[in-house]
């Protein structure tokens, strides 16, 4: 399949590192909103939206991880970075690590949040089955709910709103097609190919992929690091934002000490 030109933003200095973020299933570059002010201070920082959501096409038909993967090349270089750091949460964690052992020499650092190498699949299966007969916004609530520990959500309903109306603006075909990609997905052989200095993060309160995942990702690459923030569901970003910011910061910065 064709590479689709995922729809883009470049914050940051222009002869700086890169660093790309990639999104969680349902959700759109606007997730990364807390980090994105921080790191662009001294990275080149491009956050997409998957195909299928936001304002990037869908494609026909169905897709695999390794036509995700595509996409983040192609816009890789688009963007002229032939080497990049990558931060993926959830599916754009999934997206990252098949990056990183497919084409190691593209990946500097890598930082996979809130992400699993292989899935209990039926209930992804039964979200792409609902997205196409009843539409996205049929499964967001659903979906928000594991998103943000109950206290947080409760204590900012303005959030879970606008992240029901982030999935719920998701293109049906699309959507289930990627939830579909995380249901079929099995990296565990990839692990032990990953040579990019791997930073995990693990929210402990994650419902939709528990710390149990994130500890088997960890395990599985030489080297890797793992950190938990609680509270902290599965986009724990949003709920531990200078927490994760201050750890990626860390993560990345200490690329410099390499050269």
């Amino acid at each position: 399949m064709t590479a689709v030109e995922v729809d883009a933003t470049v914050d940051g200095p222009e002869d700086a590192p890169v660093v790309v973020l990639s999104n969680s299933l349902g959700a759109t570059r606007a997730m990364w909103d807390p980090q994105v002010p921080a790191l662009a201070e001294r990275y080149r920082v491009v956050t997409y939206d998957t195909r299928g959501h936001g304002t990037s096409p869908t494609a026909a038909g169905p897709c695999t991880l390794d036509d995700l993967v595509d996409d983040l090349v192609a816009l890789l270089d688009r963007v002229g970075a032939e080497r990049a750091h990558v931060v993926g949460l959830s599916l754009g964690g999934m997206t990252a690590l098949r990056l990183a052992a497919r084409e190691p020499q593209r990946v500097h650092r890598l930082a996979v949040l809130c992400s699993s190498a292989k899935t209990e699949p039926q209930g992804f299966l039964d979200r792409a089955a609902a997205a196409r007969a009843e539409g996205t916004a049929s499964v967001a609530p659903g979906v928000v709910s594991r998103w943000l520990t109950p206290p947080y959500a409760a204590g900012h309903p303005e959030l879970v709103a606008r992240l029901e109306a982030m999935i719920a603006g998701c293109d049906d075909q699309g959507y289930a097609a990627c939830a579909e990609v995380v249901a079929g997905i099995d990296l565990r052989a990839d692990l032990a190919r990953i040579t990019a200095p791997t930073l995990v993060v693990s929210g402990a309160e994650d419902p939709a992929l528990p710390p149990a995942h994130q500890e088997a990702i960890a395990a599985g690459i030489p080297g890797a690091e793992l950190l938990t923030v609680s509270p902290g569901a599965h986009l724990a970003n949003l709920e531990q934002p200078l927490r994760v910011t201050g750890a990626l910061l860390g993560h990345l910065d200490a690329a410099g000490d390499e050269r």
